[in-house]
């Protein structure tokens, strides 16, 4: 079974959270991707913030970490809370992300069921990220 590890960023404004929609899956999701050889957790949710919604981002530490099995992987989930620091409201993987926009936390909450359980703890809570 192989691991894969996949990057997310909670983005917050005003009441409102950063979604994004995948065209492969036809879903909505926090920004973000797999991590790439040789990258960090954070540097492939920054990485993957900029590719998906055209913004720079900052990272504030974790609000929650997922896992599943998808056929014969082993999928890691990381989400980090983040800031918007610069860039313009872009889809630049326009192969990827067919959409973006930002939503009230309910109708994110519903887009979104996979993360019902743990909704109310990503927005409120964070835990530490360091690399050693």
């Amino acid at each position: 079974m192989k691991r894969v590890d996949v990057a997310y960023v909670l983005l917050q404004k005003e009441g409102r959270v950063l979604l994004v929609h995948n065209k492969k899956h036809d879903s909505w999701s926090l920004p973000g991707g797999g991590v790439e050889a040789g990258e960090t957790l954070a540097q492939a949710a920054v990485r993957e913030a900029k590719e998906e919604t055209g913004l720079a981002v900052t990272l504030e530490g974790i609000a929650g970490i997922n896992e599943a099995f998808m056929k014969d992987n082993h999928v890691l989930f990381i989400t980090f809370h983040g800031t918007v620091v610069g860039g313009a409201e872009q889809i630049e993987d326009t192969a990827t992300v067919s959409a973006i926009k930002w939503t009230d936390t309910d109708t994110a909450a519903d887009i979104m069921p996979y993360l019902a359980d743990v909704w109310r703890l990503m927005l409120e809570g964070e835990a530490p990220y360091k690399v050693q």
